[in-house]
This record gives structure tokens, sequence and C-alpha cells, in this order.
């Protein structure tokens, strides 16, 4: 299977997803979310080729929390705006010590789109997770891991090595038991599907405002942006 933005590889049962565009930093595009949406229904349903996808950044990301099989991220470095909340989709996260978690798309006058809102709340609570996404502030693997953002802290070079221990161990497991845990873990949250309604359409609304347009400007002119709230 071939990709122009991510990697994919199955080894002894275990598929490794890697986000693949060095040059821009692994941001994520259309291109690539429509990428890690073809790799992760390939390997949920374990077909030998890509199959053409659609849909948005929450579908994919839903996708991602919703699948029968785990699927941990692991996080080597910045995991900003869309590559924090693709991790947050993720079933548990790893993380090196070197790697930097944030929710930055309030200095470009938007909030996030692909669920951030939602999951950064549930994962570390309302108080801290305002405070993240109202300031765009980073926080460190270490902070992450204090407060339960992530499952491991390990050492860059046993990034990947991390991620097999805890996924050897769930090979073991009955599949049909694996499914049905993750099936009722994301349960907990049926509730509050109305907040990923609500932020798509404010997302949605954010691409309309003068705001929109001078955080972006100020970004590239990498200068601070002049907010009028218009």
């Amino acid at each position: 299977m071939s990709f122009n933005n991510i990697l994919y590889a199955v080894d002894d049962r275990i598929c490794t997803i890697t986000i693949n565009r060095p040059e821009k930093l692994n941001a994520l595009n259309i291109e690539t979310i429509q990428e890690i949406k073809t790799a992760v229904d390939n390997a949920v349903n374990d077909v030998c080729e890509g199959k053409k996808m659609g849909g948005d950044g929450h579908g994919v990301f839903n996708s991602i929390e919703h699948s029968p099989k785990p699927i941990i991220a692991a996080i080597n470095g910045f995991a900003l705006g869309g590559g924090c909340e693709i991790a947050m989709a993720c079933h548990m996260r790893v993380a090196s010590a070197k790697a930097k978690f944030g929710q930055p798309e309030i200095n470009l006058g938007i909030i996030p789109g692909y669920g951030g809102t939602q999951r950064l709340v549930r994962y570390i609570g309302k108080t801290k997770a305002t405070e993240l996404l109202l300031t765009g502030d980073m926080i460190t693997a270490e902070d992450a891991y204090r407060l339960g953002l992530v499952n491991y802290v390990t050492e860059p070079e046993v990034l990947l090595e991390k991620c097999r221990e805890i996924l050897n161990k769930i090979v073991t497991k009955s599949p049909l038991v694996v499914a049905q845990i993750l099936k009722l873990a994301n349960a907990y949250y049926a509730g509050e599907e109305k907040g990923f309604h609500d932020e798509i359409n404010e997302f949605g609304n954010c691409f309309n405002t003068e705001d929109f347009k001078e955080g972006v400007s100020a970004f590239l002119e990498k200068r601070k942006a002049n907010f009028t709230g218009n």
C-alpha cells in the first residue's frame, strides 16, 4: 500500500501508521487526513489495497476512536492543533520525552475543528483544558502525563518499542472482548455528541470572520495578531 504523506506497515499483527511530512513538521492537510482514514479502515478490515475515502476530519477521527481494534498514538515531537486532536482520538498515547502538546488554533482566530474542544476536556478536565484552549499554550510530555493525557513517557529511541509492548499484551486477549471494551469505554461519552456537532458548526463559522483572516496573516508575516472581534 502506497501513500504520499503517511507510512503504513504491518508486522506480526501490529499495524504502524506514521505521519510522514517532515518538510511540513507533520502538519495535517486534507490529503493526509484522507490517507489516515484509508489506512485505519484498511487495518480494521484487513484488506490488501487502499480504498478511495472521503469525509471530513471528524469522520476520520471518529473512525479512529470507534475502531474495534486498539490504536495507540506514538508522539515524538510537536503534537499541536490537528496533531494533538488525532492523538486524542486514539485509544492510548505514548509520548517521547521531547514531545509537546497544544491546541494553538486561537492564535489564528479559530477554534479546534477536529474534536479538540471535546476530547481535551474529557482527558484532562474542564479547568486545565479551558486554559490551554484559551491561551494556545503548549505543555510538555511530562505535563501531559501528569494531567492524564498520555499513558507513558519514554525516551525517543524506545517510543515504538513501548507501543508494541502494550499491543503485544492486547493481541493475546479475545478480539471480541477487546472490541467490546473499546465500545463500552466510548459509550461512557455517548451523551456528549452534541458537543462535537456544535464544534463543527462553530468551526465553520470561524472562517467567515475578520479575526481568522488577521490570525492567518499575522502567522504568515510572523507578527503578533491584532484581533478586533469581527
